[in-house]
């Protein structure tokens, strides 16, 4: 079956790259096919790498390679839920140590400028049960780059 809708991600020259290494680091998650220009366009060669297309974490996506002319936003995210500390350090660790660069409230960015949220799911449940635990769960939150896990959960509790 042909998937009929993707997330299309723009990159300057090296979507392949890219999906291998989401290939390689989450779940659910493949490299389905690579296309080659069939004539020189703007950014490119006949030949070189035009499309890629992958699933990252039961998402199907699309890289094209267009060259420099559009930069990713914190605008777009992917958001993993994670389940303990260690799931939390190993997506972050993998993105932040693959050329990334960490930020705020549990976000980070990959070396192709895709935003990343890495949320253990006590996070995201604290705030979805709202009340006092929520606010103290993202006042917590909001003085964190990674998320500590233990920490949320101290919150929580008060």
């Amino acid at each position: 079956m042909t998937t009929r809708n993707r997330v299309c991600l723009w990159y300057d020259h090296d979507a392949e790259a890219a999906a291998a290494f989401y290939a390689a680091t989450f779940p659910d998650s493949t490299v389905e096919a690579v296309h080659h220009a069939p004539a020189d366009y703007p950014s490119g060669r006949k030949g070189d790498v035009l499309l890629v297309l992958f699933t990252v974490a039961g998402i199907p996506c699309c890289g094209l390679n267009g060259g420099p002319v559009f930069r990713h936003s914190e605008a777009f995210s992917f958001q993993i839920a994670t389940d303990d500390q260690a799931e939390t350090d190993r997506y972050w660790d993998a993105i932040v140590g693959n050329g990334g660069a960490e930020s705020a409230c549990g976000w980070c960015c990959d070396r192709w400028g895709i935003s990343w949220q890495i949320t253990p799911r006590v996070l995201t449940e604290a705030l979805a049960g709202g009340g006092a635990a929520a606010e103290r769960a993202f006042t917590a939150m909001m003085s964190m780059g990674r998320i500590d896990v233990a920490a949320i959960e101290a919150a929580i509790r008060g």
